[in-house]
Formats: C-alpha cells, structure tokens, sequence
C-alpha cells in the first residue's frame, strides 16, 4: 500500500476571443472601452454583466449616466448584489490526483455548472492500492496498523484476481475489461483515484463555501482549501470578498455573499 496525499492541478480556464469581443464593442459603438480585469475570466464575467445594461460607458444606455470604472469594482457589486449568474460564463478545469473515491462520490453531487471525467476502473486494472489516510487514522498507531494491513491485504486480493483469471496472458480486451470491472468489487472506497471536474465561477464559489465549512468531510474540505489556494491570486476580483478561518487545521472559505 502507498500513502498518498490529494493534488490540485488547475489545467484550463475560459479564454477570451479578442477578435469577436472587438468586433462586438465595434458594434456598440465603443470600440475604445477597456478594462483592468486581471484574467480573462473575469474580463467575461464584466462584459457579459455590462451588455445586460448596456453600461460600457454613461450614456450609451439613456438610463444609465455614470458607471462603475474597473473590473474590481464592479464585479465587487456584482457580488454585493448577488448577480452571479454573469460568473456562470467563465469557467475553470481542474485535475484531482490521488483523491478517494469517497470524495469523488461526494463532488459528483455537484452537478449543476459542472463537467466531470473519471479514471474509469473498468479499463484500468488495480495493482498497487494508494490511499489518503484521514486524521483520526493517523492519530491512533493501532487504527494505523490495522488501515494498512487491510489495504495490503485486498492489493494482494486484486493480484490473486489476476493471476486466477490469467489477464496478463488474455488477448481479448472486451474479457480484459469485464474481468477488471469485476475484480474493483474488492477494493475500497478510500481508493487513491483521479477524477476531470470543470465548472463555471459561480458554481466554484458555492462549492468553495459548502466544502470549506467545518461540517463537510476531511478530505474534500481539503481538497478544496488547495483549490482555493490556486484560484484566489488567480481571480482575485471574481473571489475577493472571501475571508479564511483555519478550523481544526484546515481553511474555512467564508463570505458575507453566500450562494451570489
């Protein structure tokens, strides 16, 4: 058994099409607007919040006399104001490395705003058992013992699968795979797995706050610290109203403007 501990990598994020937005302020009329947005995420996000109103600049809407200069500011209002669904437009891509599948059938109840790809154990035959190991485990040194005697035991299960069923000599992947498929019966939940999850800022943000709070289980609410540690400096704008608290050795992700 190898112990493991879960990875954050941020792979993708929403890519503004320069030539289609100039295109589209041409159109307005305002081809000189600019705008001080630190990603193109939350360039997007102000854009599309600005076409609602058009409020590019004072007085291309008759209603509308003065406007809120900078992407900060006005995404600050944005988020005062609770109209998240502009945040709905940016996305971001992450990869989840060595998480449970514990965690992984926790995220995937978050399915609105969301893209998810998971390592598929029917493809991908098990060998070796990895595992994040939860606190109250690591605490106890008989608890420990006992973790990872069991673990060791159902990896040596998965290679007598193997060896019984000769997979390493079939040469017809359709039995290959419905043999892998049966044998991940036998291993555990607390699996060390990888899992693709994609989602737009506003649901980022109410996953933030739910998966933080000193209630959720250990290992998302760690998982999403990590995340919060990649997208705070990256959108400092679309996420800056957000203060952190350390409960129990991990961050608590809290803001006045739950759920924007």
């Amino acid at each position: 058994m190898r112990e493991t501990e879960p990875k954050v990598f941020l792979v993708g994020e929403t890519r503004v099409v320069d030539e289609g937005l100039s295109a589209y302020l041409a159109h307005l009329g305002v081809e000189s607007w600019t705008t001080d947005a630190p990603s193109d995420a939350e360039r997007l996000s102000e854009v599309m919040g600005r076409l609602c109103y058009r409020s590019f600049e004072p007085g291309l809407n008759p209603n509308v006399t003065r406007v809120r200069e900078g992407n900060a500011r006005y995404l600050a209002n944005i988020l005062a104001s609770r109209h998240g669904s502009v945040l709905e437009h940016a996305m971001v891509n992450f990869i989840f490395a060595d998480v449970s599948r514990v965690f992984t059938h926790e995220l995937v109840r978050h399915r609105a705003g969301t893209a998810i790809s998971q390592e598929s154990l029917r493809f991908v035959r098990l060998e070796e058992l990895s595992a994040w190991i939860p606190t109250h485990i690591r605490e106890s040194e008989e608890a420990m013992e006992l973790f990872v005697r069991t673990y060791e035991q159902l990896e040596q299960v998965q290679r007598d699968m193997a060896r019984l069923f000769e997979i390493d000599h079939e040469k017809q992947f359709d039995r290959k795979k419905k043999l892998t498929s049966a044998f991940r019966r036998l291993a555990p939940d607390g699996l060390a797995t990888t899992i693709g999850w994609s989602c737009n800022l506003r649901t980022l943000r109410h996953i933030l706050e739910v998966r933080t709070d000193p209630h959720a289980e250990e290992e998302i609410r760690l998982v999403f610290g990590k995340v919060f540690e990649v997208v705070q400096k990256r959108y400092p704008n679309a996420l800056g109203d957000y203060i952190v608290e350390t409960v129990d050795g991990l961050p608590w992700v809290r803001t006045e403007y739950r759920k924007v």
